[in-house]
């Protein structure tokens, strides 16, 4: 199995305001101690990644407590979403990811949901990933308010996975 981990954060802006994000982004990692992060495109509108070489969600819990400070803090920045494995994007892979490391994020006594968000990629049906992925985990599902969601981003040949509470993600509203 080959994993690639060359991003672990993925941003979403409005379109067009991609540069504005990235600025906003290295400026806010900047506040939070990141000095080297890599921000690259990707090739959708709207969504950048990052790679940064301090804990994610650590990192996530600064980004809040910026925005409690300051909720107009971000103007171009709409959602962060950590991002815990980078593989091919192969319902086995993607599948032996899932197997391999669910047990390391989703106690036992925990709810969960899978989130696949597929952006113009036909390369893997959501229903049988879903199925598959769900069929091997004995939590019990809940998809109104899950304890952990299973978060699978398909972008193209790349696939982004994440094992998150809803608290997660940083979400502009």
């Amino acid at each position: 199995m080959v994993i690639i981990n060359n991003f672990n954060l993925l941003i979403s802006t409005s379109r067009f305001n991609e540069e504005n994000a990235k600025a906003e982004l290295w400026f806010t990692l900047l506040i939070c101690g990141i000095k080297y992060p890599i921000i690259s495109d990707l090739n959708y509108s709207g969504l950048l990644s990052a790679f940064i070489n301090q804990d994610i969600r650590n990192i996530i819990a600064k980004i809040k407590k910026i925005l409690v400070d300051d909720p107009i803090f971000f103007q171009y920045i709409l959602k962060i979403v950590p991002i815990d494995f980078v593989c091919e994007t192969d319902i086995k892979m993607i599948d032996e990811v899932v197997r391999r490391y669910y047990k390391d994020y989703i106690e036992p006594n925990e709810s969960f949901m899978i989130n696949v968000k597929r952006r113009k990629s036909q390369i893997i049906e959501r229903e049988p990933l879903i199925t598959k992925i769900a069929s091997r985990i004995n939590n019990q599902v809940d998809l109104s308010n899950p304890d952990k969601i299973i978060w699978i981003e398909i972008l193209g040949r790349r696939c982004g996975i994440s094992f998150i509470k809803n608290s997660d993600v940083v979400t502009i509203n």
